[in-house]
């Protein structure tokens, strides 16, 4: 097999370089599996992180501007108050809503609240059916929501939100009734609401069959009001869709009919396609696409890139990645923190965790200052190794160089901690990140009170389960710590 390094400046022409590029691969090892694969390819693809952002609350109030001092702590007031408010009609309605029986009107019930709907108020009623479906009442929750959202409906001064349709969708999707969640998609088209990736998203994962996903995406694809920018036609926007919930064999079918219908690809079409065969782990078809990408006079990207060099460090290969890298300097396109960063992650991953200080290191001889997320996925690479001494030292460094911990660093760092018996370390280093401002979250404390009650710590990890109660953190899930009351 060529090597990257035989690259040299046949970049004008981007099939030899695409050829060469997708021969590198073909001795890149795979973990078995597609999970693992998918799991450590999740971080590095920054545009559909960021293309997927997007705001899912209405709040029913619109913020304050600008004003004068006084004027912005009276609407603070107001906002709060209207807040509580709102908290106390939802448990309400929810209450009336939770007596329903055959003889008892719902709607008159609800009427003679006198309560107020708001976008606020729809969203709270809805989230407390959501939370409460089981097996035994999916059935009478969809109705009991369904009538909540008749009702709410048929105020003059209130117009459901986008986020209400799709939290009723998600009650219809447990229940698994799917007729009635089409009938809502219709009644957002007819209604002159915009299908979102999120209304996408919420059908396809509702569908346990292949053939019925299918048939959401083809009725997507002729929607009109599929409303997904900033993608030029609604392929591109279904197959990002379909790579973010990890519909990865799907991806394969869209294209095929994206094809049928004499759309051509464009780099992004190529970079998810890369990314579902890799995840996948079926290498030849990165090497097929590389080739077909190329034949159809298309560069590479940033993106592409980045996928390259992953690809690249997963399969330990770091003098090929260095080729790359250095490739892409004379197209052109200076590598960035995150390709660095997504390179190391890659041989992290692979074990070599001396390539992964070698361009940790060259990430500041290009003038490229390590972030936070740079220095946590070689923190938890040196964890995963065994070498704490090396975490612990980077760390240090971390601080030093003004980049502030966060909790998937102090997560890693407690981890290894715990790994090598140094519990009060792991407990002193959760009050450390608590004074740093750095709230721990869900998988911190689990990290360290199961690692204290495996090896018999019980006591301490009762004090650590006591202080979150105490604090009301994660009061919901706190029951996922078995036995916890009997420390």
């Amino acid at each position: 097999m060529k090597s990257v390094a035989q690259f040299g400046r046949r970049v004008l022409n981007p099939i030899p370089f695409l050829h060469l590029v997708s021969r590198a691969f073909c001795n890149c090892s795979l973990d078995n599996g597609s999970d693992n694969a998918s799991n450590s390819f999740a971080p590095i693809e920054k545009l559909i992180r960021e293309s997927w952002a997007s705001s899912d609350f209405d709040p029913g109030l619109d913020r304050a501007s600008k004003e004068d001092e006084s004027h912005f702590r009276g609407r603070i007031d107001v906002e709060h108050n209207f807040f509580e408010r709102t908290m106390k009609d939802a448990d309400r309605l929810f209450d009336v809503l939770r007596q329903d029986c055959p003889g008892f009107n719902v709607k008159l019930e609800l009427q003679e609240l006198n309560v107020r709907v708001s976008g606020l108020l729809v969203r709270q009623v809805l989230l407390k059916i959501l939370k409460i479906i089981n097996d035994e009442n999916r059935t009478s929750c969809a109705k009991l929501a369904y009538k909540f959202f008749v009702w709410s409906s048929e105020h003059d001064y209130y117009r459901h939100t986008v986020n209400a349709y799709h939290l009723l969708m998600k009650i219809f999707a447990e229940a698994e009734e799917f007729k009635p969640m089409w009938r809502l998609v219709d009644e957002m088209t007819e209604k002159g609401y915009p299908t979102t990736a999120r209304t996408f998203n919420i059908m396809v994962c509702s569908c346990r069959e292949l053939g019925l996903r299918r048939t959401v995406v083809e009725r997507f694809i002729r929607s009109k009001t599929f409303n997904y920018r900033p993608f030029k036609h609604s392929y591109n926007a279904i197959l990002v869709c379909l790579l973010k919930i990890n519909q990865h064999r799907l991806i394969e079918w869209v294209y095929q009919q994206m094809l049928a219908d004499s759309h051509l690809p464009d780099t992004l079409t190529y970079n998810i396609l890369i990314c579902a065969q890799y995840r996948l782990g079926k290498m030849e078809g990165v090497h097929r696409l590389l080739d077909e990408m190329g034949r159809n006079g298309l560069s590479p990207d940033f993106h592409t890139f980045n996928i390259l060099l992953h690809v690249l460090g997963k399969g330990d290969k770091p003098y090929a990645a260095l080729n790359l890298l250095n490739h892409m300097r004379e197209v052109g396109l200076c590598p960035s923190s995150l390709h660095f960063t997504t390179l190391i992650d890659g041989l992290s991953r692979a074990g070599n965790m001396d390539a992964c200080k070698y361009f940790f290191d060259e990430m500041s001889k290009n003038g490229l200052k390590p972030d936070v997320v740079s220095y946590t996925v070689l923190i938890s690479g040196y964890i995963a190794a065994g070498e704490l001494e090396m975490a612990q030292q980077l760390f240090n460094d971390m601080i030093a160089d003004g980049q502030l911990p966060n909790v998937f660093t102090y997560n890693s760092m407690i981890r290894g901690l715990c790994m090598a018996e140094r519990f009060e370390d792991a407990c002193s280093m959760l009050k450390e990140m608590e004074t740093r401002g750095c709230s721990p979250n869900f998988l911190v404390y689990n990290t360290l009170i199961r690692n204290l009650r495996r090896n018999g710590k019980l006591s301490k990890a009762h004090e650590i389960v006591k202080d979150m109660i105490e604090k009301g953190q994660y009061l919901h899930r706190i029951s996922r710590f078995k036995r916890y009351r009997r420390y």
